[in-house]
C-alpha cells in the first residue's frame, strides 16, 4: 500500500496517524519465499518535525513459516516490528545511496508500506531457525526427520577424511 506524503510535507507540526494493512503475503529473499502466515496491520504515526524532515514509527507483528535449519519442518516465527525511521526528505537520491541511507520504501513522496515492512523483517530475520533446541535433523543418506525415531540406514562413525592429520596428530601425543 502507498501513503501520499505530500499533504504531510506541507505542514510543519503535522501528523498522520494511521492502521495500514500489510499486504505482502510472502518474503522473497535470495534464501527463497516464505509465507506469512499471520499479520496484524502496521500502526503508523508519521510526523513533519519541520524543515523537510519527517519520523516514521510504527509497530506490526508477523508470523512467518521458515523451515528448521536441521530438519526442514516448517517453524512459525514471529517478528514483533518496532519500526523508527527519520527521513529528510530534501536529500536526492544520490545523496541517500552516498550516506548510506537504505530508504528504498520512499518513491519522491510516496511510502510504500509493504517495502518498509519487507526491510525491517530482512534486518530481524533470525541467523538460525530449529524446530525445538535438541532437533536431530535428518539422516544424510535416506532424508528422514530422525525426531520422529531412527531409520533403517547404517550409520557408521566416520571421520571427516580432512580432519584425518589432525587425528593422527593427537593419536601420536595421547597423554596415558
Amino acid at each position: 500500500m502507498l501513503i501520499q506524503l505530500s499533504d504531510i510535507l506541507l505542514h510543519d507540526g503535522k501528523q498522520l496517524q494511521q492502521e495500514v494493512p500489510v499486504e505482502m503475503d510472502s518474503i522473497k529473499s535470495r534464501l527463497g519465499e516464505f509465507k506469512i502466515v499471520e499479520k496484524s496491520p502496521l500502526v503508523l504515526t508519521i510526523t513533519n518535525v519541520g524543515d523537510q524532515k519527517l519520523e516514521i514509527e510504527g509497530v506490526v507483528r508477523l508470523t512467518v513459516s521458515i523451515p528448521c535449519d536441521r530438519c526442514l519442518e516448517e517453524v512459525p516465527t514471529v517478528f514483533d516490528l518496532r519500526i523508527q525511521r527519520k527521513l529528510d526528505m530534501k536529500q536526492s537520491e544520490e545523496d541517500r545511496i552516498k550516506d548510506l541511507d537504505e530508504s528504498n520504501f520512499i518513491t519522491q513522496t510516496e511510502l510504500d508500506v509493504d517495502q518498509l515492512v519487507y526491510n525491517e523483517v530482512l534486518i530481524e530475520w533470525p541467523l538460525k531457525v530449529l524446530c525445538k533446541e535438541d532437533c536431530k535433523g535428518i539422516c544424510s543418506q535416506c532424508g528422514a526427520n530422525l525426531n520422529f525415531g531412527t531409520c533403517s540406514c547404517e550409520h557408521e562413525e566416520r571421520l571427516d577424511p580432512r580432519m584425518a592429520a589432525i587425528s593422527d596428530i593427537f593419536s601420536k601425543f595421547k597423554e596415558v
